[in-house]
């Protein structure tokens, strides 16, 4: 195993246990380490640090162990065990009614670059790291093991999220078993899951609790999903009772799923209408007599790095301040962000300034999260991503 030693005072980091190692921090190697190479890590002094996967790029070690040891098959299945275990204690494993959930969540599983989505008995992985690339065969037996068969298929899906400058080939296919299915239950409801072709792994499993909130609030309004993806929150807000929903996404294929999976769980209903526009388009050409009770917001990422903060800063501002704009008195707005390089101060602030250069009353109802299977880890708050307000517009 080649060792990378640090600078002075580079260390410190290590100590409170983060899990990177920024390039800028490193004063030399041994030997030049590999694209996703194991290496160990020392300080200036020589002093073990820690052992992670190595990557060209600004974080150039992702921290898999702060003591030493052999990153081999029985280290997977440890750190794979510990995830299943947590989501079978948050009572994830097993229900009927709820097949979809998130089985590693990178950092917050001591997993870094990793991330598992599990629908019914399919696991659907994801590497954004060279380093879990190379292992993702050793990975996906284990994950079989340490579950006794309750992940029965593994798909590998990577071609959007790993370094382009890694000049690794795009791979898409199943790792273990065949196929999987297609339809997977939240909380009662069915969505078609599409892995092959869909963002992410195919399905936003983080909005999990905050779409069931919805459904709480959804009685008798008029309900306007916007960036709806595959309907997700459209489909909670039917069930919630709502009178109306109309889902918008840039996307002709997102509406697409979207009509399918209101059709799944509503077969006939005629409360729900899709549009394949832009959203400031859509919400600009609606008319003052046209308003909603009923607003969600939860476009994608708008910063992905800290050097596109201050654009999406302004572009959350514009966002909200419409929604603000065209939401009837007494109406509700969830509004998200789940850009990691914006904090919840600067997503709060946005979202502020917008409502008040609306020049009405808002006040917060509920402060929004990623759910309990997306852990973050307290010495990683970067892993905390998904921010989001409910707020009551008069």
């Amino acid at each position: 195993m080649k060792t990378i030693t640090l600078k002075k005072g580079k260390a410190e980091s290590l100590k409170r246990f983060h899990p990177w190692i920024f390039s800028g921090a490193i004063l030399k190697a041994d030997a030049e380490p590999a694209e996703g190479e194991t290496v160990r890590v020392t300080d200036h002094e020589g002093r073990f640090m820690a052992v992670g996967h190595y990557e060209r790029g600004s974080i150039a070690v992702r921290v898999l162990s702060f003591t030493p040891q052999d990153i081999d098959d029985d280290f997977w299945e440890k750190r794979l065990a510990e995830a299943f275990r947590l989501r079978q204690a948050l009572g994830l494993v097993g229900e009927q009614d709820n097949e979809i959930f998130r089985l590693v969540h990178g950092e917050g599983d001591g997993l870094p670059g990793l991330v598992i989505d599990l629908y019914g008995h399919t696991a659907v992985m994801q590497a954004h790291s060279v380093g879990m690339h190379y292992c993702r065969k050793a990975l996906a037996k284990a994950l079989v093991r340490v579950t006794d068969g309750f992940v029965r298929n593994v798909y590998y899906k990577s071609e959007t999220t790993l370094p382009y400058k890694a000049g690794i080939e795009p791979e898409t296919g199943f790792l273990c078993g065949e196929h999987g299915d297609e339809v997977a239950a939240e909380y009662g409801l069915k969505f078609h899951i599409d892995w092959l072709r869909g963002q992410k792994t195919g399905f936003f499993v983080d909005q999990r609790e905050n779409r069931r909130l919805l459904e709480h609030y959804a009685k008798g309004r008029r309900v306007l999903n916007m960036f709806c993806y595959t309907g997700g929150f459209s489909v909670y807000a039917m069930r919630g009772g709502a009178a109306l929903v109309h889902s918008v996404d840039s996307s002709a294929k997102a509406m697409d799923l979207t009509r399918e999976n209101i059709a799944l769980n509503f077969p006939g209903d005629t409360r729900h209408e899709g549009f394949a526009e832009d959203a400031f388009r859509f919400l600009g050409h609606i008319r003052p007599d046209d308003t909603y009770d009923l607003i969600v917001l939860d476009p994608p990422a708008f910063a992905k790095h800290k050097d596109a903060v201050r654009n999406a800063i302004k572009g959350y501002t514009r966002l909200n301040a419409i929604a603000f704009e065209k939401i009837a008195p007494g109406g509700l707005l969830f509004t998200f962000s789940c850009s990691q390089a914006i904090s919840k101060e600067q997503f709060r602030l946005a979202v502020f300034t917008a409502a008040a250069q609306s020049g009405r009353r808002v006040r917060i109802l509920h402060q929004l999260h990623q759910p309990a299977d997306h852990p973050i880890n307290i010495y990683h708050p970067e892993g905390e991503y998904l921010k989001g307000l409910v707020l009551s517009v008069e």
